[in-house]
C-alpha cells in the first residue's frame, strides 16, 4: 500500500471539504446533472479515444497507484552478486539450484534462459523485448490518465456553458439567476478537482512507477551479462551500484581511500 498516495488524496479532499464547510454546507456543492456531465463526458471521450482492450488494462494500473511492491535495488544487487559467486565457482549450471530462491521473476527468467544454454544475444533480445512491452503497457496506461486529466476540465466547461445558456434563457426570473449561475459553475469545479487531484497526479505516479520498474529490469539485464562473463563479483557490485546511483540521480562517489596529504 502506497501511503503517500492515500495521504495525498485524503489531504486534498479534506482541504476542499473544510474550505466548503467553513463558508457553506456540502449541499450547495452537490448537483447530479453536473456530476453526470463531467464523469459521463470524461468516460465517453476516453472510450472514443482509446480501444476497449487498453481501457481494461487501466484498471490494473489504477490499482498499481495504490498497491506496489517496493523495489529494493541494493537487495537485488546482493542477490545477483551471490549468483555471480556461485557461477564463478561452479559454472553457469550451478545457478539452477538457486533459482527457486529468487523472488524477482525477471531475473529468474533471464537466469533460466542462461542455464538452458541460450546464447547471450538470444537472452538479451528476449529480455529487452519484454522490457519494451512492459514500457509500452505502462505508457498506454499513463497516457489514458493524462487524457482524462484533460477531458475532465473540458467537460466541466461544457457543463458550465449549458448552465449559462439555461440561465440566460430565463432571465425574466431575476431571483433564479444567482442559484442557476452557482449550478453552472459547479461543473467547472468538478472537472478541476477530478483533473488536479486524481487524474494528473496519478499520471505522474504511474510514470515514476514505470521508470523505477524499467531501472530494475535494466539492472537485472546488466547483472545477467556480468554473471555470464564470470567477472569478479566485487567488480560487478561496484559497477551495478554506480549504474543504479547514476540512474537515480545520486552523486556517484568512488572510494579512493584517504589521501595522504594533511
Amino acid at each position: 500500500m502506497d501511503l503517500a498516495t492515500l495521504i495525498g488524496i485524503a489531504a486534498g479532499v479534506g482541504a476542499v471539504l473544510v474550505s466548503i464547510l467553513l463558508n457553506s454546507g456540502l449541499g450547495l456543492f452537490w448537483n447530479a446533472p453536473s456530476a453526470m456531465i463531467v464523469l459521463g463526458g470524461t468516460i465517453a471521450a476516453t472510450l472514443v479515444a482509446y480501444p476497449l482492450s487498453e481501457l481494461m488494462r487501466v484498471i490494473g494500473l489504477f490499482l498499481k497507484v495504490f498497491f506496489v511492491k517496493k523495489s529494493d535495488f541494493n537487495e537485488l544487487i546482493e542477490v545477483m552478486v551471490t549468483i555471480c559467486n556461485v557461477a564463478r565457482k561452479g559454472g553457469v549450471l550451478a545457478i539452477e539450484s538457486k533459482l527457486k530462491d529468487i523472488d524477482n521473476e525477471f531475473l529468474k527468467k533471464g537466469l533460466q534462459l542462461t542455464v538452458d544454454g541460450k546464447d547471450e544475444a538470444t537472452v538479451n533480445g528476449l529480455l529487452k523485448r519484454e522490457i519494451k512491452q512492459i514500457q509500452k503497457s505502462h505508457k498506454d496506461g499513463w497516457e489514458i490518465f493524462s487524457a482524462m486529466g484533460a477531458y475532465a476540465p473540458a467537460f466541466g466547461m461544457i457543463g458550465t456553458l449549458i448552465g449559462l445558456i439555461q440561465m440566460l434563457a430565463d432571465l425574466a426570473d431575476v431571483n433564479s439567476v444567482g442559484p442557476k449561475m452557482a449550478v453552472a459553475l459547479i461543473t467547472t469545479f468538478y472537472g478541476a478537482v477530478l483533473a488536479n487531484l486524481f487524474f494528473i497526479p496519478m499520471t505522474v505516479k504511474l510514470k515514476r512507477r514505470s521508470s523505477t520498474e524499467t531501472l530494475e529490469m535494466n539492472l537485472v539485464l546488466e547483472g545477467i551479462s556480468y554473471i555470464r562473463k564470470g567477472v569478479n563479483p566485487r567488480f560487478m557490485q561496484d559497477v551495478l551500484e554506480n549504474y543504479m546511483d547514476a540512474a537515480l540521480g545520486k552523486k556517484v562517489q568512488k572510494d579512493d581511500g584517504k589521501k595522504g596529504g594533511k
